[in-house]
């Protein structure tokens, strides 16, 4: 386990290198002078020649990469230039709503998936099962926004049972800001929950033609019981590996939800900063997603050595 671990290790390191490569060319190569982007095209030339000395775009290119890469490595990511603040201040500032919104997503995709898969698998070919698989199939069609706004209107405006948007901290209390967090992670739970109930059901179909299925049912063990601790558990690595691919998108990619529902996320942040030409928020918060991504596989691929113990030796 311990040379498995390194070796996944190592892959996530190397991984995480390459990815701030090209995360620092991307936005070396946008055409144009930085500076300018930032300050627009009325600056002066003493504005845009400071802006270039604190962002060091009179050094070499080599020189910039390693500060950066130092920078990262003792959590400072610059200074926001539209909001005066440090940019890790930033980061935790909106982490505080995305982070729960998305463990909170992806608790609700999976408590809905994993009984949707069992459910049909167990009705392969049945109608139960077709009904299921067509519902989850216009649950992957549907874009999230649609059941946000479909949710606004039942829950919010209609019976007037959670908030329709906004955030008030975590500081007004748990219960308040949870109740903010409902309806946004509903929405986003759903399209995902859809997926990984196609998923979780294929991997079981798959698993239930195994001989050892056949041999926990002769043993006359109960159909559930033969789901549950025979199937359901050697069918769990395709579904850890969309549960890990799910919460990173999650984390990152909630740009539409965020604004649908006015989250101060980091979703949100990456947009203002892209619209608001902040180069230095949109490198430094998108290099700590990558890196956010990077772990959670690494996780995941630590985890299938603990489900199936053949892949340790990998």
């Amino acid at each position: 386990m311990t040379v498995y671990a390194l070796n996944r290790l190592f892959t996530g390191l190397l991984t995480l290198v390459v990815a701030s490569v090209v995360v620092f060319a991307v936005l070396e190569v946008v055409p144009g002078d930085p500076a300018r982007l930032m300050l627009g095209m009325d600056a002066t030339p003493e504005a845009l020649q400071a802006l270039r000395t604190e962002l060091g775009l009179d050094q070499p290119v080599v020189l910039r990469y390693l500060d950066w890469i130092g920078g990262l490595l003792s959590l400072d990511l610059g200074r926001s230039y539209t909001y005066s603040v440090p940019v890790i201040d930033l980061v935790v500032e909106r982490g505080v709503v995305s982070l729960p919104l998305a463990l909170l997503s992806l608790a609700l995709s999976v408590a809905i998936a994993i009984p949707v898969g069992l459910f049909a698998a167990r009705r392969r070919g049945r109608a139960a099962d077709a009904l299921t698989m067509g519902a989850a199939q216009i649950g992957v069609a549907v874009p999230n926004f649609w059941f946000a706004l479909m949710l606004v209107y039942v829950f919010a405006v209609g019976l007037r049972l959670l908030p329709s948007g906004g955030f008030p901290g975590w500081e007004g209390g748990p219960w308040p800001a949870f109740k903010a967090l409902i309806l946004p992670a509903v929405a986003l739970a759903l399209p995902q929950a859809a997926i990984l109930a196609r998923v979780t059901r294929s991997a079981l179909i798959e698993v239930l033609g195994e001989d050892y299925i056949r041999t926990a049912r002769a043993k006359g063990l109960p159909a559930g019981m033969v789901m549950r601790r025979h199937a359901l558990r050697n069918a769990v690595i395709p579904v850890l590996t969309i549960v890990g691919l799910q919460f990173s998108f999650l984390l990152a990619g909630t740009i539409i939800i965020e604004n649908v529902f006015y989250l101060p996320g980091l979703g949100r942040l990456v947009f203002q900063a892209i619209t608001q030409r902040d180069l230095i928020v949109v490198q430094g918060v998108v290099m700590l997603l990558v890196a956010a991504v990077i772990l959670v596989n690494l996780l995941v691929d630590l985890s299938y050595g603990l489900v199936d113990p053949r892949l340790r030796v990998r």
